[in-house]
């Protein structure tokens, strides 16, 4: 998992954007169905299976930070049914500090969760970062990788999400009131989640992904 969302400018996030409201329409969702819980930890954040809890998956993200729970939620709408019974989906991870070569292999198996963390943050209004999580490595040139996410991004806006991703994002563009949807939306979200106070945009308009911001 990216271990770059845990920077500090997390720590203060907009009054509407509560880490809290993501755990409620999360397990709302999930905690039945496949379940899961979200759950917000006090580390490094990682998946646990059922059979290293004792009861239900979960999905642990890092110290509150609103951002690292949209991550780590797009990691385990990625991650299949076999790896969903491994630790930290059995994902190989290299830590910070990685050389330019090395950078490219991260970069290559986070294009696709992380245009899914784009598409959940735009059904949330809120501001999402590319993450190159490799603040004391050498991560070259990214703006490649900032680039890819932003293509994806796009085609699953244009042609909707896999299931659990796209249950996920309309039900954040229902809490939210933003408007945001896929060629895959559906009106039939869950009526057990309640809307958000924020202002909301007009219904179905059309996205336009805003540039990427690499962090």
């Amino acid at each position: 998992m990216s271990r770059e969302k845990l920077c500090s400018s997390e720590v203060s996030v907009a009054e509407q954007h509560q880490c809290e409201d993501l755990i409620q329409i999360f397990n709302q969702l999930f905690q039945d169905s496949e379940n899961t819980l979200l759950v917000r930890g006090d580390d490094e954040p990682i998946y646990l299976p059922e059979s290293m809890t004792g009861n239900k998956h979960q999905v642990i993200f890092a110290h509150g930070f609103y951002a690292s729970a949209m991550h780590e939620i797009a990691h385990w709408c990625v991650a299949g049914a076999e790896r969903r019974l491994l630790e930290d989906y059995g994902y190989w991870y290299e830590p910070d500090g990685r050389s330019e070569e090395q950078q490219r292999l991260f970069e290559t198996v986070e294009i696709v969760p992380q245009a899914m963390e784009k598409c959940f943050c735009l059904a949330a209004g809120f501001k999402f970062r590319v993450s190159v999580d490799n603040l004391n490595g050498s991560p070259g040139d990214t703006s490649g990788f900032a680039h890819n996410v932003d293509l994806k991004a796009q085609e699953y806006l244009e042609q909707g999400l896999p299931d659990r991703a796209q249950r996920f994002f309309d039900a954040l563009a229902e809490f939210y009131g933003t408007g945001v949807v896929t060629a895959q939306s559906t009106k039939d979200t869950p009526s057990d989640i309640p809307n958000s106070q924020t202002s909301a945009c007009e219904q179905g308009q059309p996205v336009q992904l805003p540039d990427p911001v690499l962090s």
